[in-house]
This record gives C-alpha cells, structure tokens and sequence, in this order.
C-alpha cells in the first residue's frame, strides 16, 4: 500500500497539481461569499424599503386626490351660494329687510367745483298694503258714531283704506270701470339696481 505522504505519479500527479490545496482557497473564499451574501440582503432590505415607502405615498397621494375632491364640491357649493345672493333681485330683498331705501337722484361734483345735477333725500316708498281684517257684523260704539255724523247712505273710511259701508246704508254696487279709491296707497314700481 501507498504511504500518505508519497508522491502521485502519472495522471494522478497531474491532477492533483491542478487542483489546488483546499485549505488556503477556503480561507479566501468566505470572506467573499460574506460580502455577496452581505450586498444581496442589503439590496433586498433597500429594496423593501423603498417599496414601503411608495405604497405609503400611494395611499397618501390618493387620499390628498379625495380630499381635493371635496374640498373642490365644497368651493363650487360656496360659490353657488355666493352667486345667488348676488343677483340683484336677492341683493334687493335683503337689502329692504334691513331699512334699506333706494337712494335719490345723485348729484357729481366736476373738477371744477360746481355740482351737476339736484342731490335729493332717500326717501322710504310706502309700506305694501297689509291684508285688512274682515269686518265684523255687529257695528261698536265707535262706528255708530261714525255712521251718525257722516249721514246714511255714505260709507266710511277705515284704516286699512278700504271703504265700507255704514250700517243703515243700502248696498251699492260698484261699476267695473270705476277708478280705485283715492286713499288707496299706490305700490312704487321695484326697483332694480343696476351692476
């Protein structure tokens, strides 16, 4: 038998020359396959990362996007509202629930000094009829006086500016064609103001 440390003769020499040792070639070997093992769990833990990072500002992106959205129906319904209140005749309306009259005839003043035009006062129009309450059958104290000094036949005033007859006064019928009583107020044409 061969002993362990004799030499290789033939083909088996040659191979064994080829081959090298296996002690020192593993001694160089782990620290690169450390270092690839290394770079490669490095890269997949980045490339983790970085795929967390995205999904997060995906999800963010989107809810920004659902947040304009509404933020966009909320300004259009504003601005609807904003519009609606800004037509003349709202502005008209609002503008008589606080006191408001419509002004006078302006007067300008030119560079000059002098004043063109008459400057008048804003005066309120006269409050819209309200509607009159219905009279009662049985006359007071007060309409039978009335009715005595104004004579019979002759209808009296009330407040509400409707004519009604005295109590011993036959009914007369009023022509179509009869002008409206002169103590009715006359409604002012509304007025618009202009933009």
């Amino acid at each position: 038998m061969s002993r362990a440390g004799a030499p290789l003769k033939g083909r088996a020499g040659r191979l064994a020359r080829l081959m090298p040792s296996a002690s020192p070639s593993s001694a160089a070997r782990t620290p690169f396959v450390l270092l690839v093992v290394l770079l490669l769990g490095g890269g997949l833990i980045t490339l983790l990362l970085l795929n967390s990072a995205l999904n997060e500002g995906s999800f963010r992106l989107s809810e920004l996007k659902r947040d304009t959205t509404e933020l966009t129906d909320e300004q259009q319904a504003l601005q609807r509202d904003v519009d609606s209140y800004s037509q003349p005749g709202a502005l008209e309306r609002r503008a008589r629930e606080l006191g408001m009259v419509p002004g006078g005839s302006p007067a300008f003043l030119d560079p000059d000094g002098t004043v063109r035009g008459v400057p008048t006062k804003a005066t309120a129009p006269p409050p819209s009829p309200s509607p009159s309450p219905t009279p009662s059958p049985e006359p007071t104290p007060e309409d039978g006086a009335q009715a005595d000094e104004a004579g019979a036949g002759v209808p009296s005033a009330t407040p509400s500016g409707t004519a009604t007859p005295s109590p011993g006064a036959a009914a007369q019928p009023e022509p179509e064609d009869a002008p409206a009583p002169e103590n009715t107020p006359a409604t002012p044409p509304p007025t618009n103001p202009g933009r």
